[in-house]
């Protein structure tokens, strides 16, 4: 899943031998197909659509990421649409994918061209994934491969668009079951929907995108929740928050949830639209009209004071020094939370903090973090917290290095390029990707190392993952596996 864990925390155990020199190779002649011969230290290269935001997941053989579809894999299913393509983990072969129709309401709920934007998990033979449209779908790892295994039968129809017919093949996905999440929860989604769901026994817990209008100004759905608990069998809705987020959605709720068990106690913890960190109980409860709801277990605002108002006044947000929601994951270790805030890219830079809380208090924690820390900006990016380290990257392109312990900046490093990636340890090494196209590859210590920044001429967007001894980059286009075997 994103995050390789429930904690969510960006560091890959386990991973040996990654290599430091990599070649990402050449274009053939009028194609968009890479020349293997031009390349180094790259097993294979799979093309993608020309978007990819949905961060790569490994497991089981496979390679998922979201993208696009314009390079339609089924000739007869073209134009605007949603994809989750599945790979040969070995060989980069295509095995399948899933066609996801676009809502209609164009860049207010499902913006064009953007694709999947989120990562799916997986267990055992099932995936579960957040589509473009705001369902939750759960899908047969094998594609149709092996048959259409149901309860779902409808595969033709979920993925055509405008009354076309679309043919099933063993190419495509396997549907499980669909719940429409948007539909029946009264969600409206700003811009698009981006959750990577997290299991927990028989639950999955997802956000929901819940927003703002066109207009930035005007909530549609305030009282719709901002997180929901699925039955990971039947995807039935068992809960939902009622926090209150959604009436205080400064953008969207597009944060992944993230869970552990801190104290001995199950714990949810998951970034708001709103800028709060919410702790939330493993078990729904039924409230005074018997719906079933998540119970708070805490919050934190993750806005300094000075970023909400100023001289007793609000400030506005989309302004540099307004306030922010949590875009990026919250990541637990040890106890304690780690999160920054963020913006929307389009709105541009502005002032941010990153934040540590500990997850075992109680009650409202009142704004007394464990510390903070100013020295950063907006940040769309999940932190990585790797041997008494937090490794985190803002949106205007440095890279931080935290002491986990304190929040004391130990060093900076400037890539003088966007970043929307995450970071990632993996084999002593840290991995960002950046807009203009470069993998940075900075040593994971307390000496500020700078080993490479292999170029791939692409936005890198996604999230680089490491698995089996290989690093997989999904670029706007291609996804690379990169590997010295």
């Amino acid at each position: 899943m994103w995050g390789g864990t429930p904690a969510r925390n960006m560091v890959a155990p386990g991973v040996k031998n990654l290599p430091a020199d990599i070649v990402s190779g050449k274009f053939l002649p009028k194609t968009e197909t890479i020349d293997p011969k031009t390349t180094k230290n790259i097993r294979w290269v799979a093309k993608l659509g020309s978007q990819a935001y949905g961060s790569p997941v490994v497991a089981g053989g496979r390679v998922y990421v979201g993208t696009n579809n314009e390079a339609p894999r089924d000739p007869a299913q073209t134009g605007d649409r949603g994809v989750l393509m599945c790979f040969d983990e070995k060989t980069g072969d295509f095995l399948w994918q899933l066609v996801i129709p676009k809502v209609g309401a164009g860049k207010v709920s499902d913006w064009e061209y953007v694709g999947l934007c989120a990562s799916v998990a997986i267990e055992g033979d099932k995936g579960y994934v957040v589509t473009n449209r705001g369902e939750l779908v759960c899908f047969d790892v094998n594609g149709m491969k092996n048959g259409n295994q149901g309860p779902f039968m409808d595969e033709a129809k979920f993925s055509s668009q405008d009354g076309k017919p679309v043919t099933v093949t063993d190419k495509c996905a396997d549907i499980l079951w669909v719940t429409d999440i948007r539909t029946e929860m009264g969600i409206f989604p700003h811009n698009v929907s981006s959750c990577s769901p997290v299991i927990v026994g028989d639950k999955i817990f997802m956000a929901t995108s819940n927003g703002v209008d066109w207009s930035h100004l005007n909530i549609p759905a305030p009282f719709a929740p901002g997180l929901v608990c699925v039955d990971k069998h039947t995807g039935k809705v068992i809960g939902e928050d009622v926090t209150e987020v959604s009436k205080r959605a400064l953008h969207a709720s597009w944060s992944s949830p993230t869970f552990a068990v801190v104290k001995g106690v199950p714990t949810v913890v998951w970034g708001g639209g709103d800028g709060f960190c919410y702790g939330f109980d493993l078990e729904p409860v039924k409230d005074k009209d018997g719906t079933p709801v998540l119970k708070e277990l805490f919050r934190y605002d993750a806005d300094p004071p000075e970023y909400r108002a100023k001289n007793g006044q609000p400030l506005k947000y989309a302004t540099h020094d307004g306030p922010s929601e949590i875009i990026a994951t919250v990541v637990v270790d040890k106890g304690r939370a780690y999160m920054v805030i963020g913006q929307d890219p389009e709105h541009g830079d502005g002032i941010g903090q990153i934040s540590c809380i500990d997850v075992s208090a109680r009650g409202n924690l009142s704004g007394k973090p464990v510390w903070t820390n100013k020295n950063i900006g907006r940040s769309i990016s999940t932190p990585s917290v790797y041997d008494g380290m937090v490794f985190q990257a803002e949106y205007k392109g440095d890279i931080h290095c935290y002491d986990a312990e304190t929040g004391k900046e130990i060093w900076v490093y400037q890539t003088n390029s966007r970043i929307w990636s995450s970071t990632l340890v993996a084999d002593g090494k840290l991995y960002v990707g950046t807009e203009d196209g470069e993998l940075v590859t900075l040593k994971a210590s307390r000496d500020k190392v700078l080993l490479g920044k292999p170029e791939f001429f692409t936005p890198i967007y996604c999230t680089p993952v490491a698995a089996n001894d290989t690093l997989f980059v999904a670029t706007h286009s291609h996804l690379f596996a990169v590997s010295a075997k």
